[in-house]
C-alpha cells in the first residue's frame, strides 16, 4: 500500500467514533480468521474430490422435483465442498414419467449453479429397479416389452440423458444396486453369505446382461465421462469379490466400468477399518477406482440386523429407537467423529485408487435417514447439524487431512 493510501486510511479511522473502529477492526480480524482457515475440500485437494447431495424441494408434483434453494445450505456448498450429486431429481422417474416424454428443467438447474460455481458434477443414476416408472417397462397397452424393444428403449433413454450433458458431467452412475445379499447354508451345514444378481424389471426381461448393456450405451454416449457400478454394502467382502468379478467380466468385453461406488450408509458400529481395507483390497486388485458416494454415519440404532440402504425398507416409529429428538450427548458425538476419522484413515492410506468422496447431504436436518427406515425420526448422521453447523467429525475431519502424513 502506497504511503498516500495509508495516511488516508489513517485519517479515516481516526475520524470515526471508538466503538464504529473497534467494530471495524473486530470484522476485519473475523475475516482474515476466515480467509485463513482451510475448508474441507482444500484440506484434502491432493487426495480426493469432496462432495455433496443436492437435495429437492417437494411441491407435490410426480415428476417436476426442483432443486432445493436454501441460501444456508448452498453457502456451505460452495465453502466446503468442490463436487456435487442430486440426490433425487435425476433419477429416471423424474426425468422420464413417460416413455418418450422427457423433463430436464430441474437437471438443467444443477447444472447451471455447478457451472456457476465450479462444482464437478456426478450423475446419479441412469439404470436403477427403483424410482424409474413402471411405464418404462411397458408397450402403450400396458403390457411388458420384449427383450428388444426395452434394450432400445434403455439405449435411446441414456444417449438423450448422458449426450444432452456430454462433457459437462464428469461421472456417471450407470447402475444402481443390480446384486444383493443373502444368507444360504453350505455343503457343511454352515451360514454363508452369497451374493447374487437382484431381481428386476430389468433382469426378468432382459436379463442379467443388462447391466452390461448400459456401461456399453453410456460409453457411446460419452467415451469421457467416467463410468461408475453403484451399489450398497459394498464394504462386504463377499459382495465386494462379487461385484470386482462381475466389473473384470464386463471389461473384457472391451465395456468400460472406470469404477465402483461404495453407497457407504454406515453406522458407528460398521464397518470396522479392517473391513473397509479388505473391500479397498478387492477394488486395488480389479485395477477399479473406488467412490463412497452417498457417505453418512448413523447414530441411531437399527431396529434390524442388515447394513443394507434398501429402499423399500419401512418401520413404525417407535421412541426407543429415536432417543435424540433435542440433543446429542457429548460422548456419541465424539464416537461419531471417530468412526468419520477411521473411515478417512482407510481412505487416505488408500488415497491412489480413491477418486471421491460424496457426504450424502450436508446437514443433519434435510438428511434421508430422518425419514428411512423409519419414518419421522430425527437423525444426526452428517457433519453439520440442524442449524447448519459443523458438528465434532467435520471439526475431526479437518484436523486429520492438516496433520495426515503423507507419504
Amino acid at each position: 500500500m502506497s504511503i498516500v493510501k495509508s495516511y488516508n486510511l489513517l485519517k479515516f479511522f481516526l475520524s470515526l467514533p471508538l466503538v464504529l473502529v473497534s467494530v471495524l477492526i473486530v470484522h476485519f480480524n473475523v475475516q482474515a480468521n476466515i480467509s485463513d482457515t482451510l475448508f474441507l475440500h482444500e484440506v484434502y485437494k491432493d487426495d480426493f474430490l469432496i462432495g455433496t447431495a443436492l437435495g429437492s424441494e417437494d411441491i407435490r408434483h410426480y415428476y417436476k422435483y426442483p432443486m432445493r434453494q436454501d441460501k444456508a445450505e448452498l453457502e456451505i456448498v460452495n465453502r466446503e465442498f468442490n463436487c456435487v450429486t442430486a440426490e433425487n431429481l435425476m433419477k429416471p422417474q423424474y426425468i422420464c414419467p413417460h416413455p418418450g416424454k422427457y423433463y430436464f428443467d430441474a437437471v438443467d438447474e444443477v447444472m447451471n449453479f455447478a457451472d456457476k460455481n465450479n462444482h464437478v458434477v456426478v450423475g446419479h443414476v441412469l439404470v436403477w429397479h427403483a424410482m424409474t416408472a413402471s411405464s418404462f417397462f411397458e408397450d402403450e397397452k400396458g403390457n411388458l416389452l420384449s427383450r428388444e424393444a426395452l434394450i432400445k428403449r434403455m439405449r435411446e433413454y441414456i444417449h438423450k440423458v448422458v449426450g444432452r450433458y456430454k462433457g459437462r458431467i464428469n461421472y456417471w452412475d450407470v447402475v444402481n444396486e443390480a446384486v444383493d445379499l443373502r444368507t444360504v447354508i453350505d455343503e457343511d451345514g454352515r451360514s454363508v453369505q452369497e451374493a447374487f444378481y437382484r431381481k428386476s424389471k430389468w433382469s426378468e426381461i432382459i436379463g442379467n446382461d443388462f447391466i452390461e448393456l448400459a456401461f456399453k450405451f453410456a460409453q457411446e454416449a460419452d467415451p469421457n465421462a467416467q463410468l461408475i457400478y453403484n451399489d450398497f454394502t459394498m464394504n462386504n467382502p463377499v459382495k465386494a469379490k462379487f461385484v470386482a468379478d462381475m466389473c473384470s467380466e464386463i471389461r473384457k468385453k472391451g465395456i468400460r466400468v472406470d469404477g465402483v461406488g461404495m453407497q457407504a450408509h454406515w453406522h458407528l458400529n460398521y464397518p470396522s477399518k479392517n473391513e473397509l481395507q479388505k473391500a479397498m483390497n478387492i477394488f486395488r486388485e480389479a485395477e477399479l477406482k473406488v467412490h463412497l458416494t452417498e457417505l453418512d454415519v448413523g447414530i441411531l440404532e437399527r431396529p434390524d440386523v442388515q447394513q443394507d440402504a434398501d429402499i423399500r425398507r419401512s418401520m413404525r416409529l417407535d421412541p426407543s429407537f429415536n432417543p435424540y429428538t433435542n440433543s446429542v450427548p457429548s460422548n456419541i458425538l465424539s464416537k461419531h467423529a471417530e468412526k468419520y476419522v477411521d473411515i478417512f484413515e482407510v481412505l487416505l492410506e488408500n488415497r491412489d485408487i480413491v477418486d471421491r468422496v460424496t457426504f450424502w447431504g450436508v446437514s443433519d436436518k434435510i438428511s434421508w435417514l430422518n425419514h428411512w427406515p423409519i419414518e419421522g425420526r430425527t437423525s444426526h448422521p452428517l457433519l453439520f447439524d440442524r442449524k447448519n453447523n459443523p458438528k465434532p467429525a467435520y471439526n475431526a475431519l479437518i484436523n486429520l487431512g492438516n496433520n495426515f502424513i503423507r507419504d
